[in-house]
């Protein structure tokens, strides 16, 4: 490369430079954990400090060190959009992806890009012109994913918000014509198109928020590839028969026997509002196996926020396609004819992708409410605030 400037070369700089400026930006967004926030100092200044360096020194190790220091952010961007990481803290649950993060992927990549280019091709080279170009545009998308992201607020403390934007699904955010005071109260009305706000709650902990956070986002990106009514059945959901309740039932059996924990790709069941005969997704709820209601992975996944619940009182039957809800146990305790009660099943949650008065969490209320460990009496019972009516489960 002594032959002169390669553009390759020094438009992958640029890009390395914006992708390490909206890492030092995201840095400030989760202050919250403080590790990942210093880590995320350390590879903003690595991807800064190696597009800088292309600009004054034409050895060959000058792409080399663009391309291993950004496809290691790649890398990472990359695994946490599926999976979350054992440490640092605040990167444990897996995230849909946002403008301001794949915007800086994709600056990465741009940066591997060139690179690559310049090192397998040291002597080509781009018009003075279109490299100047280039460079602006992705200049100027930098500067667009942080204005984007100055809404994006993460968790700060126990009464932080948590992953609030514009351009994000919502849950819990007070709506124009109720007022919260200092938003502390719980369960709060929401509407998906309202920033995601779980903030403030008494005794929910930032990563508390931060995973219920995480659990509805994914819910509200994944669960309408079920919206199909006509087409899950393939899947293995069959109905539970409870449709005269306003809201239909549909359980997958395979996907409670599975390992899979609050998966949105694999929701043990789905919940339909009944109009007739149109069946409108509303709900997943999640139900996890083998596990008491008590147990402290259900109860620390989001603390207060999330209501687990189990039922003890349902009554079963016998159907063509499986097991069918026959009604709930009368004051003695006893089922319809040709039916039974099992007794307090696996312990299961709702994520609302509809409006609900009663928070993205609200169990259907009613008398076959069942079970909470949260309730004082034992009783899962209507925690919402405002007066509404349902038979739901």
């Amino acid at each position: 490369m002594a032959g002169g400037r390669n553009g390759f070369l020094l438009l992958g700089g640029v890009a390395s430079v914006g992708a390490g400026a909206l890492h030092l930006f995201a840095a400030g967004l989760h202050t919250e954990h403080a590790t990942l926030a210093r880590l995320m100092v350390v590879l903003a200044a690595a991807q800064c400090a190696a597009g800088l360096l292309v600009s004054v020194s034409t050895r060959k190790a000058m792409p080399v060190t663009v391309i291993g220091v950004n496809l290691v952010a790649v890398a990472i961007w990359g695994y946490t959009r599926f999976a979350g990481l054992p440490w640092p803290d605040g990167l444990g649950t897996a995230e849909a992806p946002q403008f301001l993060d794949s915007t800086c992927a994709a600056l990465g990549v741009l940066a591997i890009a060139g690179a690559t280019v310049a090192l397998v091709r040291p002597g080509a080279s781009l018009p003075t012109a279109p490299t100047v170009t280039a460079a602006g545009l992705a200049s100027a998308l930098a500067v667009a994913a942080m204005l984007g992201g100055v809404g994006h607020v993460h968790s700060h403390g126990d009464g932080g918000h948590a992953h609030a934007s514009d351009g994000d699904h919502a849950t819990g955010g007070d709506h124009a014509d109720h007022d919260h005071g200092t938003g502390t109260e719980w369960p709060r009305p929401w509407d998906p198109a309202t920033p995601i706000d779980l903030s403030g709650v008494p005794g929910v902990t930032a990563a508390q928020e931060q995973r219920a956070t995480a659990l509805i986002r994914t819910t509200l990106d994944q669960l309408p590839a079920f919206a199909d009514v006509s087409s899950i059945g393939a899947l293995g959901f069959r109905s539970i028969g409870d449709s005269a309740t306003g809201y239909e039932h549909y359980i997958n059996t395979g996907y409670i026997r599975d390992d899979r924990f609050l998966d949105a790709t694999y929701p043990e069941s789905l919940v339909y509002r009944v109009d007739g005969t149109d069946r409108t997704l509303v709900s997943a709820m999640y139900i996890a196996r083998g596990k008491k209601i008590d147990d402290p992975e259900l109860v620390n996944y989001g603390g207060p926020l999330m209501q687990w619940h189990v039922h003890d009182n349902l009554c079963w039957k016998a159907g063509a396609n499986g097991p069918q809800v026959a009604g709930v146990t009368d004051a003695q305790g006893n089922c319809p004819p040709a039916s039974i009660n099992p007794g307090a099943g696996n312990p299961m949650v709702h994520v609302w992708i509809t409006a609900n008065e009663c928070g993205p969490f609200a169990a259907l209320e009613g008398h076959g409410a069942g079970q909470a460990a949260t309730a004082a009496d034992g009783r899962r019972t209507d925690t919402c605030s405002h007066d509404h009516s349902g038979g739901h489960r």
